[in-house]
């Protein structure tokens, strides 16, 4: 089969795309590096049993931080006959205050640039669900705020796997 002058706009992940360690089954991840001129995205399940990597203590999972530009945390329900059900619950935090949502429904967050948003983290899976991370910015950025969390959080962080990028 000859090569298309186009195929290059076809990316199939772990085929033709650098492979990018991660413990999550992600099925595309883009960035202006990867694409000139693309923004950031990140797409992966979520399966039962990734709570479990995250402990299970209070302000526990991604800890409070920044992003340069807008970001979009997309998270879809798998059953075609409910929707609107994500089959699981998660907890986000928002603002400097740490003000603490939850929600079991497919849900959509916007957060503007440079918004203290997280903890993130799912409380319970009772199936798998898609989770779309689309940061509009050519590459990924993180500012943490680990002075926001109490101390005892704090002190439960591996802080190795969270670094400041991009700022």
């Amino acid at each position: 089969m000859t090569e298309g002058k186009y195929d290059k706009y076809f990316i199939k992940y772990g085929l033709n795309t650098p492979v990018v360690p991660d413990p999550r089954p992600i099925l595309a991840r883009m960035d202006d590096g990867m694409a000139k001129g693309s923004n950031f995205y990140l797409i992966h399940w979520v399966e039962p049993g990734f709570a479990d990597v995250l402990g299970d203590y209070p302000y526990a999972g991604h800890p409070p931080h920044i992003h340069k530009y807008a970001e979009l945390l997309i998270h879809v329900g798998n059953d075609p006959k409910n929707p609107m059900d994500l089959g699981a619950e998660v907890e986000m935090y928002m603002g400097p205050e740490l003000e603490r949502h939850t929600f079991t429904e497919s849900t959509v967050i916007w957060i503007p640039p440079n918004f203290i948003h997280s903890p993130w983290r799912p409380l319970r899976i009772d199936r798998p669900f898609l989770f779309m991370e689309i940061n509009q910015g050519p590459v990924h950025t993180e500012k943490f705020f680990p002075q926001l969390l109490p101390k005892e959080a704090r002190d439960r962080i591996d802080w190795s796997m969270w670094q400041d990028k991009g700022f």
